[in-house]
């Protein structure tokens, strides 16, 4: 999916996200994909995840990001 560029950029929005406090202590935050797909765009989302080591979960219409580089494992 495009983005649907606002004029605001992207870092404002990466800044806050990675910013909170659960992104912070390396715990999950979920973004609605169609909201990446607004704010910043799918691939330099994930761009910024890969470059920070981050795992990333696609389910249904959200993104579930694991905000650390250890391992990590599905159990079921």
């Amino acid at each position: 999916m495009q983005m649907i560029y606002d004029g605001k950029g992207t870092e404002p929005w990466m800044r806050q996200m990675f910013d909170t406090r659960a992104a912070r202590r390396g715990a999950v935050v979920r973004r609605s994909m169609s909201w990446v797909d607004r704010e910043v765009g799918r691939e330099r989302f994930l761009a910024e995840l890969r470059r920070r080591g981050f795992h990333v979960i696609q389910t249904a219409d959200q993104f579930i990001v694991v905000c650390h580089d250890g391992p990590i494992r599905l159990l079921f």
